[in-house]
């Protein structure tokens, strides 16, 4: 599987991709212009993300701004089967949740989102790549953990 995290906040970031790259390749962004450059790029060159976890507020570009370009460009390339879009936000308003759902989100966490969660919602079924990496020596095991 190879995944986007697009969220401004480093630590968030760096536990979404550590939790998610035993399941294939994560990249990520640390704000919306780098998020649309990546899936811009991904589609281009014919490898499209799987999955794209979206903060909702981040610099730059918005979340919701993100994923209606993600849409835009999946529909302008044929792009078949569209990205799977995860937003992940500290927004629990009805607007954002309905907002991101009329922009075809495929599922809305609300932070502090844990790693089982998402895990749960867009990797259910998808077994790990052969070459999982191993625990960074600057993680805690008490965080090491938590993300398991």
């Amino acid at each position: 599987m190879k995944c986007l995290v697009a969220e401004d906040d480093f630590s968030s970031r760096l536990l979404l991709q550590y939790a998610l790259r035993k399941y294939g390749t994560c990249d990520a962004a640390a704000n919306g212009r780098q998020a649309i450059d990546a899936v811009s790029a991904s589609l281009l060159s014919g490898a499209p993300y799987d999955l794209v976890c979206l903060d909702i507020t981040m610099p730059e570009r918005d979340g919701q701004a993100v994923l209606r370009e993600i849409r835009a460009m999946e529909k302008r390339l044929g792009t078949n089967p569209p990205i799977r879009v995860l937003m992940t936000t500290a927004h629990r308003d009805k607007d954002n949740l309905l907002a991101a759902f009329r922009e075809q989100c495929d599922g809305y966490l609300v932070k502090p989102v844990h790693v089982g969660m998402v895990l749960k919602v867009t990797v259910h079924g998808i077994p790990a790549a052969p070459s999982t990496p191993t625990r960074p020596a600057w993680l805690s095991d008490r965080t090491a953990d938590r993300l398991s």
